[in-house]
């Protein structure tokens, strides 16, 4: 399927806030509800839209500290690589998990009360998993940009 400029306004939108209702959608492009009804149902049916979320402050939920684990497994078998990844999306301080090419085979993004939380995470979790190698973390120490908005 092949966006137009409105397909693209609606994303940008959405992406902005995606609490805004058709209506206020409408007004913003100059179509009627119904047509932007319309236009979010083929976006979400095709996929371009995938779904909604609230983003909630990592800070009010205690979960400020972030690290970012590099892991290396002993062996890059398929069965290790599905094993490893089917485990890994098991543990909930894991946000994110990359798999990478170069000197480490993943990047998780770990978010968890502090550095406590995090050696129990390190120690009761993640090395138990099966086929780790090793690990180097990285801890934020200032969020100079995120967002989820993609440039479009």
């Amino acid at each position: 399927m092949k966006l137009d400029e409105i397909d693209l306004k609606i994303l940008r939108l959405l992406q902005k806030d995606a609490k805004l209702t058709n209506k206020a959608l409408s007004a913003n492009l100059a179509l009627s509800v119904t047509a932007v009804y319309e236009r979010i149902k083929k976006l979400e049916k095709t996929g371009f839209i995938q779904g909604y979320v609230a983003l909630v402050s990592k800070e009010k939920v205690d979960k400020s500290f972030v690290a970012f684990c590099h892991v290396k497994l002993v062996q890059h078998t398929q069965d290790n690589v599905k094993q490893f990844e089917r485990e890994v999306i098991a543990i909930d301080e894991v946000l994110e998990c990359y798999h990478l090419s170069g000197d480490y085979d993943y990047l998780l993004k770990v978010h968890v009360k502090d550095m406590e939380s995090y050696r129990k995470f390190m120690i009761e979790k993640l090395t138990n998993l099966n086929h780790i190698g090793s690990t180097h973390s990285m801890f934020m120490i200032n969020e100079v940009k995120h967002t989820t908005a993609l440039n479009i």
